[in-house]
């Protein structure tokens, strides 16, 4: 069910009011907030916490809010390093493209196409087909960890 049909604030235009904004992975019961996963081609776990209402700040929560958010990105930050097994985990909330409050959770590697650097630079190095489909085979356990998260 979407953002739009639960019946939550939402803004004409927002790709993240009108639709999933990725293969949903985990729902609120509250609907508060929602996990998504994204770039399973180029960046596999890459994954997407998104507050359900159409806010652009982190600021725009109540402080009560703000913490059970961060708690949540944290369960997904543990959940991401626990079954994908990164070097790393990058965790970013710009907004810029898209002013709806999201949070970026990147499982990284020393040898993806663009570590060190951020995942929007420019590559570093081609594209390791055999790594990846490792990766690939673990979002199975990925979706189950993640749609087992508690929302407390």
């Amino acid at each position: 069910m979407s953002a739009a049909e639960q019946g939550a604030a939402r803004a004409a235009g927002c790709p993240l009011c009108e639709g999933e904004g990725g293969e949903l992975a985990w729902q609120d019961p509250g609907r508060r907030a929602r996990v998504i996963l994204v770039e399973h081609e180029r960046f596999p776990g890459f994954c997407r916490v998104v507050w359900q209402d159409h806010v652009a700040e982190q600021t725009d929560l109540s402080e009560a809010d703000q913490a059970w958010l961060m708690r949540l990105v944290a369960r997904v930050e543990r959940t991401v390093r626990d079954v994908m097994a990164p070097d790393k985990v990058n965790l970013a909330a710009f907004g810029n493209m898209v002013p709806h409050l999201h949070w970026h959770i990147i499982p990284r590697y020393r040898w993806d196409t663009h570590f060190p650097e951020a995942v929007w630079a420019a590559p570093q190095r081609e594209r390791d087909a055999s790594r990846i489909e490792a990766l690939q085979a673990r979002l199975p356990a990925l979706r189950a960890a993640l749609a087992a998260l508690r929302a407390d």
